[in-house]
């Protein structure tokens, strides 16, 4: 009795394209949403160093001295209002590369106001959070080759931007890696997946 039909594996074949393209969406999805989950915590991190920042500028300006004072004291009010609207884009669109590139030119801005005024102030820290050093352990060689590693100086002293940054930037990597590779890049062509960037 032949219960076969004589297509059957044409059937086969299909049932586990389907189960192989389920199963690969499944695990795209699953790692954006780690990146997106990562750039929240990211997000909050850098909302609290604004708010240092914004706090720390208030204080200081009734004591400023001097054109130069004042006009590093202008150029960090202004950094922080950039980098507040960047927040606010950044956090509608947190995986468009073009968006982080943005954000990381505001937050560069803001860093480099803040050392202006406050050259002495901030500590730069590991990606874990652990130990705080002036300079890449492998010199400049290893900030090259990871932009990631490049130690910042955080106006606030907290690990919490660096090791929030560190992991949005390990959780997009994972991600891109699975958007590029084949035939998973089918699944992220077919839904309009693309790469996000890492910030910095």
């Amino acid at each position: 009795m032949h219960l076969l039909p004589d297509n059957w594996p044409l059937w086969v074949g299909a049932a586990l394209v389907l189960f192989w393209f389920v199963g690969a969406h499944n695990r795209l999805m699953r790692l954006r949403s780690v990146a997106l989950q990562a750039y929240a915590t990211l997000d909050a991190a850098l909302l609290r160093q604004l708010d240092f920042v914004q706090g720390q500028a208030a204080q200081a300006e009734p004591v400023a001295d001097g054109a130069g004072d004042a006009s590093a004291a202008a150029s960090l009010r202004a950094a922080t209002g950039q980098l507040t609207t960047m927040l606010a884009a950044t956090r509608l669109h947190p995986l468009d590369p073009q968006a982080v590139a943005a954000l990381g030119t505001a937050l560069r801005v803001l860093l480099a106001a803040w050392q202006r005024l406050h050259p002495e102030a901030g500590l730069s820290f590991d990606a874990d959070g652990t130990l705080s050093r002036p300079a890449p352990l492998g010199g400049r060689r290893e900030a090259a080759s990871h932009p990631s590693a490049e130690p910042i100086v955080w106006p606030e002293p907290s690990a919490a931007a660096e090791i929030a940054r560190g992991q949005f930037n390990l959780a997009v990597a994972q991600y891109n890696t699975a958007v590029g590779q084949f035939p998973a890049l089918l699944v992220a062509w077919a839904f309009r997946l693309r790469r996000a960037a890492p910030l910095l």
